[in-house]
């Protein structure tokens, strides 16, 4: 309870002297926790095998966003999946067994571990040596590949671009061969011509060298040449991206090419499609967030009001079904456009990503956005000369005015 509401409480309290008045005490709901099936600590309920750190990243990073101190035992299960080395498999069912060469660890789950622990604090050497395994698999062209000794691609390089920045690790002085990450990461960028790729990023070059436009890579690309994290508030504002060829474009202008491309693909529906084993094309939530995040991160909020307001609209059942990671991209679009992911669309995120894991430990002060709000309100109708304090001495006087006259009548009835 803030010191406010405190004040209007007092005010009721004197009301009631007058009349008297009652209020209904609220209590908190329990946490829910999570299915007796989900591996200890763990966020969702389906099987962990490809993308077990990944989700577990992306939920403590959103919990962090909204004021949320995730449980210890969720902390704990992302530091327990780290291997001897530093990197980061996407799940080791058993950490009391050392890695070997047969366990599959990768660039992506690393990098975001890196950046999750890192917003939750306390866990410096584990980032630490972390940080040294990606340095270590740095390809010579300055990029990462999803997993180590593998071609460089722009999501890759972009994920762990936002592990170094996260960390206050400048990119430009991560150097193999002479190259660094944002080095790599323009060699994905295309040309402005809509035939050549309208602005986008490039996965990588296919098997005949081609680039191609890629929505994923294109969103990722945007938010790792602004050298920005998988966590990020929305940018300056500007007008409508605009696609700027050059000879020699700064990662910048490549971000502002990418987002140009983003808000053209958003412009029909509001939303990016991607189509599945030659189905009709379906609508792509994932990456539509993932577009919000990058449009707000480039050119301010009021860039990404359109995909956000279809997300606020449809994405709900889609979290619900996806599980822990989905209602943290949609966190993390929220945060980045300053929305409130407590009432999203109707939808209290926060809540419905809490209940698909252990218990958070509680909330911080970064847990304000529906408070704000209604601390401002309240704010107004104490500052008010209408407000509840000038209510409550009307009443007062008017109690006082009758007493008054009842004592004058009182007195002229008296002999």
């Amino acid at each position: 309870m803030n010191v406010r509401r405190r004040s209007s409480a007092a005010a009721l309290a004197a009301i009631a002297v007058i009349g008297a008045a009652t209020a209904p005490a609220v209590a908190a709901d329990p946490s829910p926790s999570a299915s007796a099936s989900t591996p200890a600590g763990l966020y969702g309920s389906t099987d962990p095998q490809y993308d077990g750190v990944w989700r577990q990243s992306l939920a403590l990073l959103a919990q962090d966003t909204a004021g949320v101190v995730p449980s210890s035992k969720a902390v704990k299960w992302l530091t327990d999946q780290q291997c001897a080395n530093g990197a980061f498999a996407p799940f080791r069912p058993d950490p009391a067994k050392a890695c070997d060469a047969k366990t599959m660890v990768d660039t992506n789950s690393t990098a975001a571990a890196v950046q999750a622990l890192w917003a939750v604090g306390g866990h410096g050497d584990v980032v630490e040596e972390a940080l040294g395994w990606l340095k270590s698999v740095q390809n010579e062209d300055g990029g990462w590949g999803y997993s180590p000794g593998t071609p460089s691609d722009a999501n890759s390089t972009s994920v762990v671009i936002g592990a170094l920045t996260a960390t206050e690790t400048n990119p430009e002085d991560v150097e193999k061969g002479g190259k660094s990450p944002y080095d790599a990461l323009l060699t994905f960028a295309l040309p402005c011509a809509k035939d050549k790729g309208a602005g986008a990023f490039a996965f990588q070059p296919d098997k005949d060298g081609k680039l191609l436009p890629n929505a994923d890579a294109t969103a990722a690309g945007v938010l790792g040449a602004l050298g920005k994290g998988l966590v990020t508030k929305a940018g300056a504002k500007s007008g409508a991206a605009a696609c700027a060829d050059a000879d020699e474009p700064t990662r910048e202008q490549a971000a502002a090419n990418g987002a140009a491309h983003l808000a053209d693909a958003l412009a029909k529906d509001g939303h990016l499609v991607s189509a599945l084993g030659g189905s009709a094309d379906q609508p792509d939530y994932g990456n539509t967030a993932d577009a919000v995040v990058a449009l707000a991160a480039q050119g301010g909020a009021e860039r990404a009001a359109e995909p956000l307001a279809w997300l606020r609209k449809n994405a709900a059942k889609w979290a619900a079904e996806s599980g822990p990671a989905a209602y943290a991209q949609l966190i993390l679009a929220a945060h980045a456009t300053g929305a409130d992911p407590r009432d999203f669309g109707g939808t209290d995120l926060v809540e419905r990503l809490n209940a698909t894991g252990p218990a958070p430990q509680g909330t911080t002060a970064k847990d304000t956005a529906s408070a704000s709000a209604e601390d401002e309100a309240e704010k107004k109708d104490d500052d008010s000369p209408f407000g509840v304090w000038w209510f409550v001495g009307v009443c007062l006087v008017f109690g006082i005015g009758i007493g008054f006259l009842l004592s004058n009548r009182n007195k002229k009835r008296q002999p």
